[in-house]
Formats: structure tokens, C-alpha cells, sequence
């Protein structure tokens, strides 16, 4: 029997009430859904197929959920259900960092307990530091526990963390359309160079 394709679950972070990590009107939620639509298009090319958990800045919510974190706690639960119910699903979750400080830099991937987790944030690491920033001396890492959306999910899953805001030159880059194709080039390209882990990963679930 022919095995099913994967399907690429593409997160980009926050959205709605939720603008996440912002930087005077430069806001986390706008970038990282740029990058996301970047990479579904990219995906395209490849006849990979892909769900976005969103694919604009608005989130409809229920009345009950009337403050800012009822909103996140909806949207997270929604996207882990919309998530769960994909079969051969692997998930890519975009972000972005923030420090107090502005001299921390660099793309940073992290990796559920999931097979095929690490395999993938490595793959995506080492294309993240070769294409954007071979200075970049962060490392794939797994992610810590609070995560909800990363500790629900099932799936491979990956969450990367493309830059820093209060960095101010990556905060630059990661405005221009140029970086944020390159970033969606190493994100493609990690996935597809671990296709065949993740098929196998999801053969036995």
C-alpha cells in the first residue's frame, strides 16, 4: 500500500489579540507570518502539501473568550486540534526572539520529544547558521516543557526562533523581503533533506 505524504504543518506564531514580541509598531506576529507565507509558497514548488494554522493577522474568537490571554488560550487549543486531526503531519512553528539586551543575535531551532524532532531542528539549524549567519554559535535544542502548543502536538515539531528583535540589525533584516526568503529557503530545505526520517517516523505511528 502506498504510503501517504507528509503534510506540512506551517505555525507562524501568535496573530489575532496576540501581536507576541514587538519592537516600537514592528510587531511578531506580522513577520512571522510573512515568513510563513513565504515558505507554504516555496512548499508549493515541491508539491508538498501544506496547512496553515493562520493566514492573516485576524483570529475569530468565542465571546467567552473576552481578555487577551482567554484569546491565546483558544487559539492555541484550536491550533493543536486543527494540528492533530491532519494525518503524517509535521510542524514547523515560526517565531521570534527577544532579549533586554540588543547584542543577542542569531536563528535558534527547538525540537519537541517527537521522533524525527531533533533530526529536523538540526537539519534547520545548520541551514539557518550557513545561509543567514555564520557567526550564529546557537545550537538545536529541545524545547522546554511550557510550550503548550509543542507538548500537545503528536507530530514531528519543530518551533524556530528566526531572530531577535531587540537585535537591531537582524531586526532590519528580518523586515526585508530578501531575508525572509532565505529564511523559508532553509526551513524548505531542512524539511525536504528530512523526508525520508519523517516518513519513516510516521510510517510507525
Amino acid at each position: 500500500m502506498e504510503r501517504s505524504p507528509l503534510v506540512l504543518v506551517i505555525d507562524p506564531g501568535h496573530g489575532g489579540a496576540d501581536g507576541g514580541a514587538n519592537v516600537g509598531n514592528v510587531f511578531e506576529s506580522s513577520l512571522n507570518l510573512s515568513i510563513a507565507l513565504k515558505l507554504d509558497s516555496i512548499m508549493g514548488l515541491f508539491a508538498v502539501p501544506t496547512v496553515l494554522t493562520r493566514t492573516g493577522e485576524d483570529i475569530e474568537y468565542p465571546p467567552e473568550a473576552n481578555t487577551i490571554r482567554a484569546k491565546k488560550v483558544f487559539d492555541t487549543k484550536r491550533r493543536v486540534k486543527l494540528i492533530e486531526s491532519i494525518p503524517n503531519s509535521v510542524l514547523i512553528s515560526i517565531h521570534q526572539n527577544k532579549f533586554p539586551d540588543d547584542y543577542p543575535h542569531g536563528a535558534q531551532s527547538f525540537y519537541s520529544r517527537n521522533p524525527g524532532s531533533e533530526e529536523l531542528a538540526k537539519n534547520t539549524q545548520k541551514l539557518l547558521v550557513k545561509i543567514l549567519d555564520p557567526q550564529n554559535k546557537r545550537e538545536a535544542r529541545e524545547i522546554y516543557s511550557g510550550v503548550y502548543l509543542m507538548k500537545s502536538v503528536s507530530c514531528p515539531s519543530i518551533l524556530v526562533e528566526c531572530g531577535f528583535l531587540s537585535n537591531p540589525r537582524e531586526l532590519a533584516l528580518l523586515q526585508t523581503e530578501e531575508y525572509q526568503t532565505k529564511t523559508a529557503v532553509c526551513l524548505s530545505a531542512a524539511f525536504l533533506n528530512t523526508c525520508d526520517i519523517l516518513e519513516e517516523v510516521n510510517g510507525k505511528g
